[in-house]
């Protein structure tokens, strides 16, 4: 008589993660036609709502193949911390699985990530007035100046915050200057509060770079076609250049800003978009690499292949039992 396994009683999270444009979407959607599952958005500017061209958001017709959640939450001149995503994410995948549904998570947003499966830890609450002061400051004297700064509030913390980091530099300025204590100090004392109740299968998408590189210049190609300039020109007359609309900051819009006041042909404007999302790719593939006990997958998610792979490294994680 053969026994069966046990079952196990936590109910499986799926996070496929990787640099922007590697299929992570792709994947996620087809993972959720096969297992029943829901896709929660990881993505720092798809939260908001009214900014479409310039974010790759899946389309209708990709999120009428399967429910999606975390995108147009946010309005875009107010703040929306990695907290707060954390706080709405969590709510989201314990609903899903509430459903005896999947959760799959996907984006590529690291800090994002990092707060909904690690937790961030209970620092002051957030002072827009101090953190504007900061953010003048690093633009009239660099953020070299501020991470010097930083050096005496926090020394352990300036030890591991690149000195061109400025905004990771603001925040721990802020932090330091608002508790009044090092910010490493109180990593230590409140710790942090991570996802609990979840046995968490992480999926990494990673192509070959002059691949991946030559889809990121022709998606830029394909936003500027279909309308980019044109709507970011709608946000800039309905929003204004008020610096709390953060996404207008954000790769795309930044550069048909520059190119709607003059400063940019374009085809300069263009060409600065396709360099800025190689630029951020590579930063998001040193963010991941960091990330602990990730299968990393050697293609796009929209290959059929890696959809098949994906699709059994899901299946040997179920817990449903087959009939007997």
């Amino acid at each position: 008589m053969s026994t069966l396994p046990p079952i196990q009683s936590e109910p499986l999270l799926v996070v496929i993660l990787g640099p922007t444009g590697s299929g992570k979407s792709a994947l996620a959607i087809a993972l959720a036609q096969q297992f029943a599952g829901e896709v929660v958005s990881c993505d720092s500017v798809a939260i908001y709502r009214h900014f479409e061209v310039g974010t790759a958001k899946p389309t209708p017709q990709q999120r009428a193949l399967a429910p999606h959640h975390l995108l147009d939450v946010a309005e875009p001149d107010q703040p929306f911390t990695a907290g707060e995503y954390a706080r709405q994410a969590r709510t989201a995948i314990e609903e899903i699985a509430g459903r005896q549904r999947l959760p799959i998570v996907v984006g590529g947003t690291g800090l994002y990530l990092r707060a909904l499966l690690d937790g961030l830890f209970p620092g002051p609450q957030r002072s827009e007035e101090l953190r504007e002061r900061l953010r003048e400051r690093a633009q009239e004297r660099g953020s070299l100046h501020l991470h010097k700064v930083l050096i005496r509030l926090d020394p352990a913390a300036a030890a591991k915050i690149h000195p061109n980091d400025a905004p990771k530099i603001i925040r721990a300025v802020e932090v330091c200057l608002a508790a009044r204590a090092p910010m490493s100090q109180l990593w230590e004392l409140r710790g942090r509060d991570p996802l609990r109740g979840f046995r968490i299968l992480r999926i990494g998408l990673n192509p070959e770079r002059e691949a991946l590189y030559a889809r990121l210049n022709q998606r830029a190609c394909q936003m500027f076609d279909n309308g980019l300039i044109e709507e970011t020109k709608s946000l800039l007359a309905r929003y204004g250049e008020r610096k709390s609309v953060t996404p207008l900051d954000s790769l795309g819009y930044k550069q048909a800003t520059q190119f709607l006041r003059g400063e940019l042909t374009r085809e300069q404007a263009l060409a600065a978009t396709q360099q800025g999302h190689r630029n951020y790719a590579k930063r998001q593939m040193t963010w991941f690499r960091r990330e602990p006990d990730v299968t990393w997958l050697a293609a796009f998610g929209d290959d059929p292949a890696v959809a098949k792979e994906a699709a059994e490294l899901v299946s040997s994680r179920e817990t449903v039992r087959p009939s007997v």
